[in-house]
């Protein structure tokens, strides 16, 4: 069995990408997913023109089929995947009031809904062949309720980081870990665009280290949870937030 192919849902840029990129650069086969498929079909190419190491896919982490269907496509290709990350997110700004239910829901569905679905499928293959490794990126905004996200986006995070626990219990015995990031800001260009700079400023100088967080540090992270070696980390949370959380 390779250990060493993967799969990333929302790769077409920031962490995602940064994670394939990383993966791909130590060796793994790299299964970029999206629903942005011309982008990350780009991607994919800038890694391996030849499509023998990365390979680009749609998917709609809302749809359990496309978790079938893109299980299928890399099984075809390269004999199946040994790590998965589910890094795919939709992050809004928003006042609590504000929100309505339809936002709400499309939040949810995206963030927490996308990432039960993609345990369920690649943790049932897992589990038939007896190895494997989940990283779940959560968020820094699940643990203390956000600032400078919205409610739904806080929500639909803390419920990743109690369905890594959950689905951690159910494969640890079939060789399969699941474990999550809670990253804090990052210094990504969504980040930039979703909060004004005033804010994003003044966001910072409540930070303890006094700097936004480095997505590749963020991939290294990843790297380390998706080893063969990390057999005995499962059910865990990395908090990567710059002294902003501690436990």
């Amino acid at each position: 069995m390779d250990k060493k192919i993967a799969l990333v849902s929302g790769a077409a840029r920031g962490l995602g990408e940064k994670i394939a990129r990383k993966l791909h650069a130590a060796g793994y086969k790299v299964a970029l997913s999206d629903v942005d498929l011309e982008t990350v079909s780009a991607v994919a190419a800038s890694l391996d023109a030849s499509g023998e190491t990365a390979m680009a896919l749609t998917l709609d982490v809302r749809r359990k089929q496309d978790f079938i269907a893109a299980c299928d496509a890399v099984e075809l290709r390269w004999g199946g995947v040994s790590v998965l990350v589910n890094n795919a997110g939709q992050s809004r700004v928003a006042a609590l009031m504000d929100i309505t239910p339809e936002e709400f829901d499309d939040v949810v569905a995206i963030n927490l809904k996308g990432t039960f679905l993609a345990c369920q499928v690649f943790g049932k293959r897992f589990a038939e062949r007896g190895y494997g490794r989940i990283v779940n990126i959560a968020s820094l905004a699940g643990q203390t309720g956000g600032t400078a996200t919205g409610a739904h986006y806080a929500a639909s995070k803390g419920g990743v980081l109690t369905l890594t626990k959950v689905f951690a219990r159910e494969l640890a015995p079939a060789g399969v870990t699941v474990n999550a990031i809670s990253p804090g800001p990052l210094d990504l260009p969504i980040v930039h665009e979703l909060v004004p700079a005033d804010k994003l400023a003044a966001t910072i100088q409540t930070i303890p280290v006094r700097s936004l967080g480095d997505a590749d540090f963020i991939a290294d992270a990843v790297l380390l949870l998706a080893s063969p070696d990390a057999g005995s980390a499962t059910g865990a949370c990395l908090d990567i937030n710059g002294g902003l959380f501690m436990r």
